[in-house]
């Protein structure tokens, strides 16, 4: 039976070597995330437990030793473009030199690279990880690269390489004015390969601000392929909201093709599963989820409850009283 095993890891190395890290999709069972252990060995479940995302339970234990993180560049506004792309699988803004990350138990500086998004459908939620079973419409994830290595690819060969703060996206009525940069761009980036400049601002901005002492940390995985296994995750306990009309473009307006492509198809649902936990899950020295106070002042909007209160909103505006 090992024998086997070796030769089935051999035989899927050989023909991991004839793929790249793109050739994989979403909402095909050829390519989806179930099917990326057959194309990319490392992102079999079986092969290793540190997979990520995972559902933020009751499970976490307490570090009074992880305080909030030092985020360096975050206030300022750097000189120069920042670009927004269209990669196929997510919308991905590259934020140049100048941002980075450390404390909060990381082991040494990370330079920050890029953030991306992962979201669901117009009828569904689509967050990576959960918390408490609970799924948020978005997403963001803010990556960094620990300062001794000089590429992506050196990093993901280092168990601590990469270092990944997650931030749940939820929605509400009110626009949010700091998320417009982005939300703006979108419809310069329709199709796959598409690009788009975007005068920077402070990134910091997209975080919880209030908040930031309040999150989990675990050693997991990417949520894409090649799913090394070289991410310190930082998920932040309480989400940031934009608009549905900031929200909509995401959801019908991004596709995984590029133009011109028959058929078009639009990027929904672009979230790897839930995996077990194995790795243990920290909670921040100022984490709420494990204390007597309730996690939510008020129960977070899912899309299908958003969208039936707008609709009677609008309902309600054009009735003559």
């Amino acid at each position: 039976m090992l024998l086997l095993l070796l030769l089935l890891v051999m035989l899927q190395t050989i023909l991991t070597l004839t793929l790249t890290y793109d050739d994989f999709c979403y909402d095909d069972g050829q390519c989806d995330p179930y099917a990326w252990g057959d194309m990319f060995p490392s992102c079999h479940p079986l092969l290793d437990a540190h997979h990520s995302p995972i559902d933020l339970g009751w499970q976490q234990v307490r570090d009074a030793q992880l305080d909030e993180l030092q985020l360096s560049g975050f206030n300022s506004t750097p000189k120069g473009q920042w670009r927004l792309t269209n990669q196929g699988h997510s919308v991905v803004l590259e934020v140049g030199g100048g941002l980075s990350v450390s404390g909060g138990g990381l082991p040494g500086l990370y330079r920050t690279v890029q953030l991306h998004f992962h979201w669901g459908s117009a009828s569904t939620n689509g967050s990576e990880h959960t918390l408490l079973l609970q799924r948020f419409p978005m997403e963001m994830h803010i990556v960094s690269i620990k300062s001794s290595h000089p590429n992506l690819t050196a990093a993901l060969d280092d168990p601590t390489g990469l270092a990944v703060l997650a931030i749940f996206i939820d929605l509400s009525y009110m626009d949010n004015e700091n998320f417009q940069p982005i939300s703006s761009a979108l419809p310069f980036i329709t199709y796959r390969g598409q690009e788009k400049s975007i005068r920077p601002f402070p990134l910091l901005t997209l975080l919880p601000q209030a908040n930031l002492s309040q999150y989990y940390r675990y050693h997991g995985s990417l949520t894409t392929p090649p799913c090394s296994h070289a991410v310190l995750w930082t998920i932040y306990e309480m989400p940031i909201s934009i608009s549905w009309a900031q929200f909509e473009p995401f959801v019908s307006g991004i596709y995984s093709t590029e133009e011109g492509a028959e058929p078009a198809a639009l990027l929904q649902n672009n979230f790897r599963h839930i995996h077990r936990t194995y790795s243990h899950v920290y909670a921040s020295k100022h984490a709420r989820l494990l204390s007597s106070a309730p996690l939510f002042t008020t129960c977070p909007v899912t899309l299908p409850l958003f969208l039936i209160l707008t609709a009677l909103r609008s309902a309600f505006s054009t009735l003559n009283w």
